[in-house]
């Protein structure tokens, strides 16, 4: 068991970070990511000693934590907190994609979420070497987080680019929501339908291919995405299952 000065500190730190920093509770608890990185960061109660370690490691990374300050939307605070979670959990530095399946796997029990969380790996792993470092993941993080629109509507057309050649197939967005789709389960209410994800895809393709090339440019997907407020609505869905 944590010791009570212990669990004490680390609630104060938490309500400071929500408070202060701008992780509002709806958006911790809309994130799967945040939700486990923030159980990761709890203290180890196992022994306090390397918990002191594990702060200052972070302590001892001053360059790298002012650079990701400078880089992302965080503060040093919540990156210190962020880092501690990620590095309790994944004590070599990186996280693999199994990783990412069993936490989607956690939060969405009802549906099958291995598919929607390797593609999800693939887009948090900019690198692409099978690997997704502190760095990979909390630039990520802030981007959906905290990003402007058009930020956001960028990492979206990445994970929607599954293979990575700067276009969008109509096959590639249908296997992404579909991912969607089978991770949500049979417990949706109203009920979906099964070929609910290729009718949406095919009236967003066809909204988003203006040039009718067989291909979505990254200029098409966010001036449509800008201009539509039912495909914007819709890439809610995707932020809400991250």
């Amino acid at each position: 068991m944590c010791t009570p000065n212990k669990r004490t500190q680390w609630r104060e730190d938490l309500q400071h970070i929500r408070k202060d920093h701008g992780f509002s509770k709806k958006v911790l608890f809309n994130c799967c990511l945040v939700r486990r990185i923030i159980t990761w960061a709890s203290p180890n109660p196992k022994d306090s000693v390397e918990d002191e370690l594990e702060l200052s490691t972070v302590r001892h990374r001053p360059e790298g934590l002012e650079q990701l300050e400078a880089q992302t939307r965080f503060s040093r605070k919540e990156l210190q907190i962020l880092y501690r979670g990620f590095k309790n959990e994944c004590p070599s530095g990186i996280v693999n994609e199994e990783t990412f399946k069993e936490i989607y796997a956690q939060f969405f029990p009802q549906g099958d979420a291995s598919t929607y969380a390797h593609f999800l790996f693939n887009a948090f792993d900019t690198d692409h070497n099978g690997s997704v470092s502190f760095e990979d993941f909390v630039m990520g993080l802030s981007i959906l987080l905290r990003g402007t629109i058009q930020e956001k509507l960028n990492w979206a057309f990445n994970l929607y680019d599954i293979n990575k050649d700067g276009y969008i197939t109509k096959e590639e967005m249908l296997d992404i929501m579909k991912a969607i789709y089978d991770m949500m389960g049979k417990c949706t209410y109203p009920a979906l339908k099964e070929e609910a994800p290729r009718q949406h895809v095919e009236v967003f393709f066809q909204k988003m291919d203006k040039n009718k090339d067989g291909v979505v440019t990254i200029d098409e997907f966010i001036d449509c995405c800008q201009n539509d407020e039912n495909i914007m609505q819709s890439m809610h869905l995707f932020e809400n299952v991250l």
